[in-house]
């Protein structure tokens, strides 16, 4: 993405390395970053001040520009430590990745709403993968696009199973954190696994800063679609980043230059999503 603004707009534009959504919410809150990636939860949980990681305080600079992708939840073991449920992961080690990723985030009200006590840890995915392997970690729940790439190199170099959850686990964690929806991983996304697996996720949007001009979030959002198929290439699910996802976003309000976009092709936003400033 960095790339392709580079060469369209004509100005530097350099990819930060960051925790994850919420991060990227703070730091565009303080004016560090002018762009970033977010789930809709993170977001939602800034939005509203709700997040421990808010301090309390409404984060509000945001606004949306286009769809990402889907972040199903996906938990992966290790055949070795012998659990096959969600239930059988009471206290056990989970981890979930960076504290500031999706992941992060929500174990620990993931684990709530589902009733089953865990020792939560949370880390870069290469340290995590690497104590699942030393028996430090029995569980690690991937929350990212598809395909997620720790959870692909340890299906490729040991032997795993991934564990479901059921209908009725499913219907808890909706019940307890709206902003989940159903989602689903292909069967075949990993090499072990054989059936579609069902579970819930999270979109996500990249945003930007309110204070960036409109005429510049409009060439941003017209050089993001011209090149969607660099896109693609660079990352296959990508496919997810079109225009009809433009309704995944339910609250954050769009950017004007974003807007006038999206009306110049004929993709009306909700006026409750237009922002007056």
């Amino acid at each position: 993405m960095a790339a392709i603004l580079t060469e369209a707009l004509g100005i530097p534009v350099s990819a930060e390395s960051t925790q994850g959504p919420d991060q990227n919410i703070l730091l565009i809150e303080r004016g560090t970053l002018q762009l970033g990636f977010v789930s809709t939860g993170a977001a939602l949980q800034a939005w509203n001040g709700t997040g421990t990681w808010t301090g309390g305080k409404q984060l509000r600079t945001m606004r949306a520009l286009f769809p990402m992708y889907d972040t199903p939840f996906t938990a992966l073991v290790l055949k070795s430590a012998g659990i096959h449920t969600f239930a059988e992961m009471a206290g056990k080690r989970v981890s979930a990745g960076p504290h500031g990723g999706t992941g992060g985030n929500y174990v620990a009200d993931f684990f709530n709403a589902l009733g089953i006590p865990v020792k939560a840890h949370y880390g870069a995915w290469t340290t995590m993968a690497s104590e699942m392997r030393s028996g430090l970690l029995d569980v690690l729940v991937g929350a990212a696009g598809v395909r997620h790439p720790t959870l692909a190199e340890l299906d490729a170099t040991e032997a795993v199973e991934y564990i479901a959850l059921n209908a009725g686990e499913i219907a808890k964690l909706r019940a307890a954190m709206p902003e989940f929806t159903p989602s689903v991983v292909p069967a075949g996304t990993y090499p072990s696994l054989k059936s579609d697996y069902a579970t819930v996720g999270l979109y996500n949007f990249a945003v930007a800063s309110k204070d960036l001009p409109d005429d510049l979030v409009y060439s941003i959002l017209k050089a993001f679609y011209a090149n969607h198929d660099r896109m693609v290439k660079a990352y296959a699910q990508a496919t997810e980043s079109v225009v009809e996802n433009v309704k995944r976003n339910e609250f954050i309000p769009y950017h004007p230059g974003a807007v006038r976009y999206y009306r110049e092709i004929g993709v009306e936003i909700s006026a409750a999503l237009v922002p007056a400033n």
